[in-house]
């Protein structure tokens, strides 16, 4: 076992190596937190509804804004329960300009897949990396995934999604990311712990970032300074790892009592920013849906790959076989084999943690898991990375009860073993 030993030289090799891993870009290609939240928007209008009835006058306000975001809706309301699996595809679109149609002819930034499982009551969702090279839908050949919603608009996303990962779409979120601080501010700012100070000035880009290190209840312009920050050795991994964290301050934010005077200006934005092929009455489903869902338990993937140049041109080049891993595991919910065999652990800590590491280390060990790794680096939020299949949700949640210190650690799903390569599942241990 590699017994505290410094893993900062096998970190910063793995950072050089996939460091253009994501083109460089705009504010939106690294929201995926808000457009997760886009859904949720929709969602809390109705169930908000549902708590205080569908005559008062500021239900009617709510269901004005909703239905501008699908004008076509069916009439009335109801609150039925989800009964089969959906796909949900949210896609975030550049600006075009100020006066410029919000989504006609404009580049996916971000696009994740959402599934969402009533029965067992969780949310997955996967990134797809914007770079992926596919071949798009009709006869536009082999091209980035980003570029389908500047040649076809939603039909072509949708058609190439589905055609690339083998899943039916079931309905679609699209997002312009010129209103994502909007809704920040609109619901007064989102707590989110900031792991390290934060400080970086681009006039030319009109980019300032001043943070410090802490619990901080930011608005619409700090969050778009903490989502791009990349000044600090862990480039596009760091920010990733950010969105992640990102989702669940959000999700945390949109259960407060408080957001509930905020909906109708939140509403009134998406209307403006959001394009949804959901009716109220689908909506109401999903209402029903995720008020049984523990939103800390929504687990997060990215299509896995590795980075390619062709000329002037990068790539992210998919792993066919652990792509289909991800989408056998977050989409069709396959169960794994069931074996025997204990699974085992790495732990990596922040440099400040090592006490706490320890604790989590023996406990596992107490409970007869094998920890083979165990190291300290400049680390991001608190996860429970998991690479092996056999790492379910359902483990993770008896892990999070046997052991306090990770309680409220993200679940991330990943079959590349970056930080331990001979384990199952890897707790990272950091401020927050």
């Amino acid at each position: 076992m590699n017994e505290l030993r410094d893993k900062d030289e096998q970190y910063n090799a793995y950072l050089y190596k996939h460091k253009n891993t994501h083109s460089k870009g705009g504010f939106g290609k690294i929201i995926i937190g808000l457009l997760l939240t886009a859904l949720v928007i929709c969602i809390a209008g109705i169930a908000y509804i549902a708590t205080i009835g569908s005559d008062s006058k500021y239900s009617k306000i709510i269901m004005s804004y909703l239905k501008d975001l699908n004008p076509k809706d069916q009439k009335g309301f109801n609150l039925p329960v989800l009964q089969h699996k959906q796909n949900i595809l949210i896609v975030g679109v550049d600006s075009n300009g100020k006066n410029a149609d919000k989504f006609k002819g404009t580049r996916s930034d971000t696009m994740i897949l959402v599934n969402i499982d009533p029965g067992r009551h969780s949310i997955n969702a996967i990134s797809i990396p914007r770079d992926s090279k596919v071949y798009l839908a009709g006869d536009y050949g082999v091209q980035k995934i980003n570029a389908a919603h500047a040649l076809g608009g939603i039909d072509l996303t949708i058609k190439t999604v589905e055609d690339t990962l083998g899943v039916k779409i079931d309905k679609y979120i699209l997002i312009n990311n010129d209103g994502v601080k909007k809704l920040v501010d609109a619901l007064g700012g989102v707590p989110v712990y900031i792991e390290k100070n934060m400080y970086y000035n681009d006039n030319t880009a009109g980019l300032h970032i001043n943070l410090t290190k802490g619990l901080h209840v930011l608005n619409g312009d700090q969050v778009e300074g903490y989502l791009r920050f990349r000044k600090d050795g862990l480039g596009d991994i760091g920010r990733t790892s950010r969105q992640q964290w990102f989702v669940k301050a959000v999700l945390e934010k949109l259960q407060s009592p408080s957001v509930i005077s905020k909906i109708p200006e939140v509403l009134n934005i998406a209307s403006s920013y959001v394009k949804t092929n959901l009716s109220l009455y689908e909506m109401s489903h999903l209402a029903a849906t995720l008020r049984n869902i523990d939103m800390n338990d929504v687990e997060f993937a990215t299509l896995p790959g590795a980075p390619s140049k062709k000329g002037y041109i990068s790539y992210w080049i998919l792993d066919p076989e652990k792509t289909q891993e991800v989408i056998d595991r977050m989409v069709y919910r396959d169960k794994p084999t069931p074996t025997d065999k204990k699974l085992v652990a790495g732990i990596m800590y922040a440099f400040d943690k090592e006490e706490e590491a320890m604790r989590i280390k023996d406990e596992l060990e107490s409970s007869g898991y094998e920890v083979n790794c165990i190291g300290r680096a400049h680390l991001p939020h608190s996860q429970i990375i998991g690479h092996n299949a056999a790492v379910t949700s359902d483990f993770v949640s008896w892990l999070k009860k046997q052991i306090p210190e990770v309680k409220g650690s993200q679940f991330v799903y990943d079959p590349v073993r970056m930080y331990c390569v001979h384990s199952d599942f890897t707790i990272i241990v950091s401020g927050s």
